[in-house]
């Protein structure tokens, strides 16, 4: 098949990723393109250039519009307007067999019900109001719309509609070797970001005495001098962002995993890399964390250190071969990768079946 796949353009495509979905984004492409699908990303043009990539922008926009300076704001509105409404263009006119829209932007999906476009969107944050009002709205044979766990299909819909589909997150197993044993450290890894809670991660666990290091980088430097810094110490160490391999590394040679986010989790791509290493999880339990991680963990109220730290030391007991398990059986590339080649077809064959509804509109695009 020809495939469009259209990124979000905060982060590049590149790795050390920034977070889960330009990881997400990159295994993705390379997956369907080694099962020998044409496919092309639209991405910032500073993304990895080994990626079949049709440039939707010069640089990702957080260089020029800092995501937590601008997001909301008119400029950086205005900006993403102006390049999905070019994306939309060039997508129509390349006459893809599907589009598979991971843009978070609310023209996409507006174009696949207006112009009966294949699309699958992925919805991987909890809905937000254009966001939510543009899936509504654009509901359609040909348009699928995906989220990332059961529990957000909650949040989404109080009845989901019939073009909505479970789409889980997988990762390349091989990419993150299992471990037997750990060295009975604790480690966290993710954006470092308030809504990740990683100061309450170094809370707990120097309440619970045990050594953690913590690995990702610093989105919110703010955040991270006033609230993570000043709980550094000789057992709690900040190591930087590591490239996917020393990550791997780094992660398998630790006993536990601090999971701590502290807002409504979609999925958490950070939790599963982690088991395939062999870590159980003390988590939060916010959003998707428990229908993640399943029995490969302890669980504590969002935000309650004293219940982490107890889960801390209750998650280092549990077996690390039933965490690999847990990812192999659920979370595996392959499997998603299985999953969205149905997921095309099943799109691609509604639009050849289907006659346009009446009073479908059309969505003005830049196609200059």
């Amino acid at each position: 098949m020809r495939i469009a796949v259209l990124a979000h353009l905060r982060h590049p495509i590149r790795p050390p990723f920034s977070g889960g979905m330009e990881a997400h984004a990159w295994h993705l492409v390379r997956g369907l393109s080694a099962r020998g699908h044409d496919v092309t990303l639209f991405a910032s043009g500073d993304s990895d250039p080994a990626l079949p990539l049709a440039p939707a922008c010069e640089e990702h926009y957080d260089q020029r519009f800092p995501w937590h300076e601008y997001h909301g704001t008119d400029v950086l509105n205005e900006h993403l307007d102006h390049l999905f409404s070019r994306t939309c263009g060039t997508v129509l006119r390349g006459r893809f067999d599907v589009v598979h829209n991971n843009s978070l932007h609310r023209f996409p999906p507006r174009l696949s019900r207006a112009r009966r476009v294949p699309m699958i969107s992925s919805m991987h944050v909890p809905p937000f109001g254009p966001l939510r009002r543009a899936v509504e709205d654009s509901a359609a044979p040909w348009h699928l719309t995906t989220v990332t766990s059961r529990s957000q299909m909650g949040r989404w819909w109080d009845r989901p509609p019939a073009t909505a589909r479970v789409l889980h997150n997988g990762i390349d197993l091989a990419a993150w070797p299992f471990r037997p044993r750990g060295d009975g450290t604790a480690v966290w890894a993710g954006r470092i970001a308030r809504n990740k809670g990683t100061a309450l991660a170094a809370e707990a666990a120097t309440l619970a005495g045990m050594p953690l290091t913590i690995l990702g980088p610093i989105e919110e430097r703010d955040y991270f001098d006033v609230e993570v810094a000043p709980r550094l110490s000789a057992t709690v160490r900040y190591e930087g962002h590591l490239p996917g391999d020393l990550l791997a590394d780094a992660l398998g040679r630790a006993s536990v995993l601090l999971f701590t986010p502290m807002w409504d989790e979609p999925f958490g791509l950070a939790a599963i890399e982690a088991m395939a290493t062999g870590l159980p999880v003390a988590a939060f339990d916010n959003g998707a964390v428990r229908e993640v991680v399943g029995g490969c963990g302890a669980f504590a109220p969002p935000g309650d250190v004293p219940a982490l730290a107890r889960a801390l030391r209750c998650a280092t007991g549990l077996p690390r071969r039933a965490s690999r398990d847990r990812v192999e059986a659920k979370f595996s590339l392959s499997a998603m990768l299985d999953a969205c080649e149905a997921l095309y077809a099943e799109a691609a064959a509604a639009r050849r079946a289907a006659l346009p509804p009446a009073g479908f509109g059309r969505l003005q695009l830049d196609v200059a």
